[in-house]
């Protein structure tokens, strides 16, 4: 486990854990580097709102100056979310930033990581990183994929990003042995569409469902997480057809731009925002809404059984 003076927990989420109360974990890559401003640090505010309007606590999640803080301020936000300088931090990147000193967006890898050491159980998110294209040759994809096999803890997402290669993602985490289960669905979300085009193993249709996963994993000493995909509301999700025009657009013209590695998944969505007028922020938005309302369901139920065993 981490050295706890490694990491700084907010007083208010050291409170609510103190206290049993439930807490979601936010991670912060989304207003770092994933939406425009000033939408960027509007809607992670209002995250945090929607945790706090469902009797739970809000824990964003990002490095602030050099320092690893579960549980930032909403002044903190606000610098993070303004800092031009600001850079993604996996898991491995967050001792480096004890040498720089900067402000990172903690990605899911590194924001499940720490939520864990702080002792939170179920974390929010919209896109998931996963498998990139040409991975066979370039050994490409996210340490999303192997942080969530090491670490136990509930993930509300809707998919991994629609840039990439969702079978393959979908393989590794059945080699890695992470559970990945349709909320009220037996399809793999796309992120911006409900449907990928590919299932998933099993579903679950409650927060008690999800809840007893989790418990069960630990029980049985399993040491990954929980992943739940939860589709896009029907109404607020982009045309499949034209999302898929839109996406081989994209590529030809990361191709054509010379974009690769770390600076591919920025490009992408963002000539993906800007075909669409906008409309696939709007549903990135959207989703992510739907995922913080479903994880408050689910810490509430984990922290009500909590209650219950103490």
């Amino acid at each position: 486990m981490p050295t706890p003076s490694v990491i700084r927990v907010g007083d208010h989420v050291a409170e609510a854990l103190g206290a049993g109360t439930p807490v979601v974990a936010l991670e912060s890559t989304i207003f770092t580097h994933g939406l425009p401003r000033p939408r960027n640090v509007e809607v992670a505010l209002e995250g945090e709102e929607i945790i706090r309007a469902a009797g739970a606590v809000p824990a964003t999640i990002g490095v602030h100056r050099g320092t690893p803080v579960v549980g930032l301020t909403e002044t903190e936000i606000r610098e993070l979310g303004g800092d031009d300088d600001a850079d993604k931090a996996s898991t491995r990147e967050l001792s480096l930033a004890a040498v720089t000193g900067k402000n990172y967006g903690t990605t899911i890898a590194a924001t499940a990581f720490l939520a864990r050491a702080a002792g939170i159980d179920v974390f929010a998110t919209g896109g998931l990183g996963g498998v990139h294209h040409g991975a066979d040759k370039t050994f490409d994809e996210s340490a999303d994929l192997v942080g969530m096999a090491r670490t136990s803890i509930v993930l509300i997402s809707s998919g991994a990003k629609a840039i990439l290669d969702i079978p393959a993602t979908l393989e590794r985490f059945e080699t890695l042995s992470v559970p990945v289960v349709g909320y009220r669905t037996n399809r793999y979300p796309g992120f911006y569409v409900v449907d990928s085009g590919y299932s998933v193993s099993a579903r679950v249709d409650s927060p008690d469902d999800i809840a007893t996963m989790l418990t069960t994993q630990r029980a049985l000493g399993v040491p990954s997480g929980v992943l739940v995909a939860n589709p896009v509301p029907p109404a607020e999700q982009l045309d499949p057809a034209e999302l898929d025009g839109v996406i081989e657009a994209a590529w030809a013209a990361a191709e054509r731009d010379g974009i690769g590695g770390q600076a591919s998944t920025p490009y992408l969505l963002d000539y993906i925002r800007r075909a669409t007028d906008g409309r696939s922020l709007d549903a990135n938005v959207a989703l992510y809404r739907n995922n913080i309302r479903l994880a408050c369901e689910v810490a509430t139920v984990l922290a009500g059984r909590a209650g219950r065993a103490g």
